[in-house]
């Protein structure tokens, strides 16, 4: 009980920090030849040095960004997923929302459609010289989607080997079958689902899909109390289709949501950026937290994750846990460089030095961090620090 209590405590009190890029937004119309020239409208959201409409992508770091392409719900538009777009896009991704099938008999093989090309389409905007994303797209990319969207996204992937990962929030089953599609889908997955979940019931809808999935690396999230449009922002509609079942939600839409940038993030950073610090970050926060249950089928950035913490003999780290400062100390010549990231694998400081290094720990909040040492371009040390 002591641990629960010690584990919310340290959930709760993770502080946000400031995030690297802002949140630029444009509006592309697609158009697909190959299905009589179908207009799919696009609300596209993508990093930015100063947030707004149509804004310059950044400059701030000249790198590629991976595309998330992502699905809405029955009835529901684009606007219910600010707090997706929110999270992912100050962390370097670019996601496009395609806008199409809104109305009360939605094609759900079409929307599947719609969201790989989408990505498709993002993806080529990186080479056109007159585009906005000139340069700026990484050939690495997601489906995501909710409900409906979710199913969607499984449709997108079976038949689109260029979809390299695919997560999804509270997916429903479709026509055609999601769950059917999932058996031809190995791609890494990530199955988020709310436990209080009566619209879509997980046993039907989300654990079905994960179950079908050979993917030899694939997720199963359950969120304790979680629910069906908590997924995303406040929607009226959703809302009206959730008030008429039970069970209702018992922790309320911001937990949920922190819950779901909880791993989201990670697993994003680690799929769609190899960023095996983030990987590692996953996999040791889903056995201490008392927010969520899971299955799983692999290790992410298993060099990394089989040990809860690795050192080289010449690094010495303490106290630990720690209250106003930390101590690091290198015996090597050599010039070495620490990054800490909280557990939202937000990076909080990024700092080079040789021999020792003194870092003033009062302005971080009380929690769990993720320290990395790399030296020569090596990583030598990966661990955890409790602020208590």
């Amino acid at each position: 009980m002591k641990t629960s209590l010690f584990l919310i405590s340290i959930l709760a009190s993770i502080s946000l920090f400031a995030q690297p890029f802002q949140v630029g937004h444009t509006t592309i119309t697609f158009i697909d030849s190959s299905r009589n020239n179908r207009n799919i409208a696009t609300e596209i959201y993508y990093p930015a040095d100063v947030a707004g409409d149509n804004v310059p992508f950044t400059l701030a770091n000249d790198g590629k960004f991976p595309v998330i392409g992502f699905g809405h719900g029955f009835v529901m538009t684009w606007d219910a997923y600010a707090n997706i777009w929110n999270a992912t896009v100050p962390e370097g991704f670019i996601i496009g929302f395609p806008k199409t099938e809104g109305g009360i008999s939605p094609s759900h093989g079409e929307f599947g459609n719609d969201i790989a090309f989408v990505i498709a389409q993002l993806s080529a905007l990186g080479n056109n010289s007159a585009s906005l994303f000139y340069n700026r797209v990484d050939t690495m990319n997601c489906a995501m989607g909710h409900s409906m969207g979710g199913g969607a996204a499984f449709l997108a992937a079976q038949n689109n080997p260029a979809i390299k990962a695919m997560a999804t929030l509270a997916a429903a089953e479709t026509n055609p079958s999601a769950i059917q599609a999932a058996s031809a889908i190995s791609i890494p997955s990530l199955v988020f689902a709310g436990s209080n979940d009566c619209v879509t019931p997980p046993i039907t809808n989300q654990l079905a899909m994960y179950n079908g999935l050979p993917a030899s690396c694939k997720t199963y999230l359950s969120i304790t109390g979680g629910s069906h449009c908590q997924m995303a922002e406040s929607n009226f509609l959703c809302g009206i289709g959730e008030s008429s079942c039970s069970p209702q939600p018992s922790i309320s839409r911001a937990d949920q949501h922190n819950v779901i940038n909880r791993y989201l993030l990670p697993w994003l950073k680690y799929e769609l950026k190899a960023d095996c610090s983030a990987g590692h970050q996953f996999d040791s926060l889903l056995v201490m937290d008392p927010a969520i249950t899971y299955l799983k089928s692999c290790i992410l950035c298993s060099a990394l994750s089989t040990q809860n913490q690795t050192n080289d003999s010449r690094i010495t780290i303490y106290p630990n846990p720690f209250n106003n400062e930390i101590n690091i100390a290198i015996s090597s010549t050599e010039r070495a460089e620490v990054t800490l990231y909280d557990l939202y694998s937000r990076r909080i400081l990024q700092q080079s030095f040789t021999g020792k290094y003194h870092l003033d720990a009062q302005h971080i909040a009380n929690g769990v961090y993720i320290y990395k040492v790399s030296m020569g371009g090596a990583l030598i040390g990966l661990g955890k620090l409790v602020k208590q």
